[in-house]
């Protein structure tokens, strides 16, 4: 339990920074607005994780896994703090990156502007594929969060479930970017099919959820019910966001985005042809005096 805790809470604040370049690459302020959400998840799993590491700590001790020198309450006395400051110090950070947040969205309004116009219904059918883009990023990272926990900690090797579980990730990260693809040059037959295998993927979380508290099945979820519980029902969360958002974003096919998406994208700060400058309004000085 505690490794992969550890592992996957590097791995979140490694895939966030990797999102958070790729938004200011991009200038995408929904998928910094997204960071900070998923920031407040992250709060939220390291607060469930507290309880999870002592009882991991208290089933070593049972197990004789200290060494003699060391007992189990002066183990957990020596982690306790940091488990605590953690979400603490996460939660810090979100309000600071909230505000900046804030200011960069200033910033990127006025780009957008200049690409996609000052027509209200197009800037809107931008921002609806902008949450579906940012929707499919983190669809994946609480997909492969739920995942490595059930793979490492729940699922045994000589069960058939647990190769299933380990194709499903590439085939996952395939149809997330045949997804992006679908969506960016307005693929309504793609777009039906990718909505079709959200369907499935909604099914089988709602299954896994159930599955974890019914009597057969609660002992081997025992040691991570809690966090397993947290991220299936997040998965199941932005599934949904997701359907809603791709059938957004099929009904706006047609209506010109296409243009913008698949055009050149948003660029530096141009001279504007219609603009003048100094040079323009400055008087002409002859270059010699005359003698009358």
């Amino acid at each position: 339990t505690i490794p992969t805790f550890l592992t996957l809470f590097i791995f979140a604040f490694l895939y966030e920074g990797v999102v958070v370049w790729d938004a200011l690459r991009k200038k995408n302020t929904i998928q910094i607005i997204g960071v900070c959400i998923a920031n407040l998840a992250l709060v939220v799993y390291t607060a469930i994780q507290v309880d999870s590491i002592q009882e991991a700590v208290a089933t070593l001790a049972r197990a004789g896994a200290f060494i003699n020198e060391l007992t189990r309450a002066e183990m957990w006395n020596d982690v306790r703090p940091f488990l605590v400051a953690t979400p603490c110090v996460i939660g810090l950070g979100t309000v600071c990156m909230t505000f900046v947040t804030w200011k960069l969205y200033q910033v990127f309004a006025w780009d957008i502007l200049k690409n996609i116009g000052a027509d209200y219904r197009m800037k809107k059918r931008f921002l609806h594929y902008q949450i579906y883009i940012a929707l499919l990023k983190f669809d994946f990272f609480f997909f492969l969060g739920y995942i490595v926990q059930f793979v490492v900690i729940v699922a045994r090797q000589d069960d058939p479930e647990f190769a299933l579980t380990c194709a499903s990730i590439p085939v996952t990260i395939a149809i997330l970017l045949a997804a992006a693809y679908f969506t960016k040059r307005e693929n309504k037959a793609g777009m039906i099919c990718v909505i079709v295998l959200y369907l499935g993927g909604l099914s089988y979380f709602i299954f896994k959820l159930t599955r974890m508290y019914q009597s057969g099945y609660r002992n081997s979820y025992e040691a991570v019910r809690r966090s397993l519980t947290a991220f299936a029902v997040i998965t199941i969360l932005l599934i949904l966001l997701t359907i809603a958002n791709a059938i957004i974003c099929m009904r706006n096919f047609g209506a010109g985005l296409k243009a913008h998406l698949v055009g050149p994208g948003l660029s530096e700060e141009k001279p504007d042809m219609n603009s003048l400058s100094l040079q323009d309004v400055k008087q002409q000085v002859p270059s010699r005096m005359t003698i009358d």
